[in-house]
């Protein structure tokens, strides 16, 4: 069983293909607006289902991150056997994977949607429990009620296990003990006011990676849904297409 909207999603178009990567307890759905955008544009397109997401709650509570990496490296190696070139883009979690992902493929762009590097306040991740202790325990998700998006993109679990969020917690540490070894161009793309993935994230990215490549686009009106909420996500669209294309020209000469 799948939820309205956690069904992959694969739209062909030329030799550049770009991978599209949800986050935690997301769904495909949220980055189908951008996909087709970047799709009118001439890429190729593939955006992938985390394991245990768009089904149950305890689906997803018996994931660890790796089985979310498999689920992008599976991805990558789809759309790399489809294109020439790849580019990954990764919304909050996803960015994180992105990221990671980078570092062992080859990965002609990054960019990064919100990546939760530091947890905003607001969130009291503080006061998560021990692992052992969130076993089996779930907490409520307050209901998505965004107009003018995709089928199936409100349709987020609304219960979170509390296991799952130290896995995620866990691939955040994983990618910042190796922050320095990303170096393939980068766009760090941040709301100011996004309160779930902490703003200074973006300029955690921007001053540790290694990619002589690197833009920040900061917008000061903006959350943390940047695929989905109007009037946000036509200048993200917008931005990522001009980032993807200005250096993809680069690399052609």
């Amino acid at each position: 069983m799948h939820l309205e909207g956690a069904e992959p999603f694969f739209l062909p178009g030329g030799r550049h293909g770009v991978l599209l990567i949800h986050g935690f307890t997301g769904l495909p759905a949220e980055l189908r607006l951008m996909g087709e955008y970047l799709n009118e544009r001439g890429f190729t397109v593939l955006a992938i289902r985390l394991a245990g997401h768009g089904t149950t709650v305890e689906d997803l509570s018996r994931m660890e991150h790796e089985d979310w990496m498999d689920s992008v490296r599976d991805g990558y190696a789809i759309l790399s056997g489809a294109c020439d070139r790849v580019s990954v883009i990764g919304h909050s979690m996803g960015a994180v994977f992105a990221l990671l992902l980078s570092m062992e493929a080859e990965i002609a762009h990054v960019v990064s949607l919100g990546a939760p590097i530091m947890i905003a306040p607001e969130q009291g991740i503080e006061h998560l429990p021990t692992r052992e202790a969130c076993i089996d325990r779930y907490v409520p998700k307050a209901r998505r009620k965004l107009t003018n998006v995709p089928p199936g993109a409100n349709n987020t679990y609304r219960r979170m296990p509390l296991v799952s969020i130290h896995e995620m917690m866990d691939v955040i540490a994983v990618l910042c003990a190796q922050i320095a070894d990303v170096d393939a161009p980068l766009l760090i793309v941040h709301g100011a006011r996004d309160h779930t993935a902490d703003p200074r994230s973006a300029d955690y990215l921007y001053e540790n990676v290694r990619s002589s490549r690197r833009e920040k686009f900061i917008l000061p009106d903006a959350g943390h849904l940047l695929p989905l909420d109007t009037g946000v996500r036509e200048r993200v669209f917008a931005r990522t297409a001009a980032f993807l294309s200005e250096n993809a020209q680069e690399q052609d000469l």
